[in-house]
């Protein structure tokens, strides 16, 4: 079966509130770190999700491509299904938001939505994690406890960065997968449990498996239905409409206003590669809202390592050219004298912070760089209220 491209993303509070589950174990503290359990629906019908054209949301995934509504077309075949499902892709680029959205679609929704980062847990304890253990079955085991697949019964178990388990896990959960039964440590006796399996990885499963670091049966077992997210930097569309819904999201979060990204910062974004994908650009904006004190966020308001990867010749060129058009079409009805204070006040904040971040905020690289003296270059920031720019207040002032 060929791969079926998808595009995810993450985002904050799209789904019911989640609990930790505090049962004791070898792994006090672990939990907390990779577990997390989706209480049950209150509403167990399978909901009714259909792809509306106009409306780029679906399940908290946003993106007005067409591969994106073909993923929402895709999420909504594949979810009414029971079928194993292995999620592939970078790190950031939405592999639990499409796990998630899976099992809303499915009949599951009213069943508990388990995930495990099995990256988190040290190989001794996986066992113990994912099937459970009786009672002094080792030293620490107190009392029985119920694993994770029992956990997940009659819901979906989501089983993320599969990669890391090792060779003894590999086998239990391929066991699971084929009998549909589970055993305790300690226990002589199997449990049935009816739990979805999909799983998530960033890591070359084919090349593990030449290595020997992959069972090849239990690759075959879980990589059924194949969906491969790409990183967003082959989706860059997609960049204006996630930055302006993040922009929504934490400033309501942090009760702060609502700040529009300007065109040239836009831009800047839009031609910057986004190694860590979609949690790097949610984090970006973030940061961007809470030290934004201008009306929208500006260029001068985004990391330097963005102006620095996304700075070239040509993206500032159209920045520039961009901002000129902007800048005529709202100053047309001021007077000439008025209208070129606006439009050089303008200007100089975009290049100037276009200039700082190239700089990683240094000033005196940025005024040898523009041929301006240091004290100059101080007070022109200052004059444009630019005194505590984001990306210059951890080296203002040094050499």
């Amino acid at each position: 079966m060929s791969n079926i491209a998808l595009i995810g993303h993450e985002m904050a509070n799209t789904f019911p509130a989640e609990r930790t589950l505090s049962v004791p174990s070898r792994a006090t503290g672990l939990r907390d770190r990779h577990l997390r359990i989706t209480p049950p629906s209150t509403d167990a019908a399978v909901p009714a999700a259909p792809v509306d054209e106009a409306w780029p949301a679906f399940h908290g995934m946003y993106g007005n491509t067409t591969a994106m509504h073909e993923l929402f077309r895709v999420i909504c075949r594949v979810g009414r299904t029971d079928v194993t499902v292995l999620v592939r892709g970078e790190s950031g680029t939405g592999k639990e938001l499409v796990a998630r959205a899976l099992h809303e679609e499915s009949a599951r929704r009213g069943k508990p939505f388990v995930a495990l980062n099995c990256s988190a847990l040290p190989s001794e304890l996986v066992e113990s994690e994912l099937f459970g253990h009786t009672r002094g079955a080792f030293t620490g085991a107190v009392k029985d406890r119920g694993g994770l697949f029992e956990a997940a019964h009659g819901g979906t178990l989501f089983l993320d960065e599969i990669g890391d388990l090792g060779p003894l896990a590999q086998a239990k959960v391929l066991r699971a997968l084929e009998s549909g039964e589970v055993m305790r440590v300690g226990r002589t006796r199997s449990t049935r449990v009816d739990v979805r399996v999909i799983a998530a990885t960033n890591r070359p499963l084919e090349v593990m498996v030449n290595d020997g670091r992959f069972r090849e049966d239990l690759l075959y077992r879980l990589n059924v239905i194949p969906l491969v997210l790409p990183p967003l930097r082959e989706r860059t569309d997609d960049v204006p409409l996630l930055a302006h819904h993040f922009a929504q999201l934490f400033a309501v979060r942090h009760g702060l206003p609502m700040r529009s990204l300007s065109e040239e910062a836009t831009a800047m974004l839009t031609h910057y590669d986004w190694p860590g994908n979609v949690r790097e650009l949610r984090n970006v904006i973030e940061g961007a809202i809470v030290l934004c004190d201008g009306a929208e966020i500006a260029v001068c308001d985004l990391p330097a390592a963005i102006g620095n990867r996304a700075g070239s010749v040509s993206t500032v060129a159209a920045m520039f050219t961009s901002m000129t058009t902007r800048l005529a079409e709202q100053a047309i009805d001021l007077p000439f004298a008025e209208a070129r204070e606006h439009a050089l006040r303008e200007f100089d904040r975009a290049y100037l912070g276009a200039a700082l971040a190239r700089h990683e905020g240094n000033i005196a690289r940025t005024a040898r760089a523009l041929g301006l003296h240091r004290q100059s270059l101080q007070k022109l920031l200052a004059r444009r209220d630019m005194r505590e720019h984001p990306t210059s207040m951890s080296s203002f002032g040094r050499e």
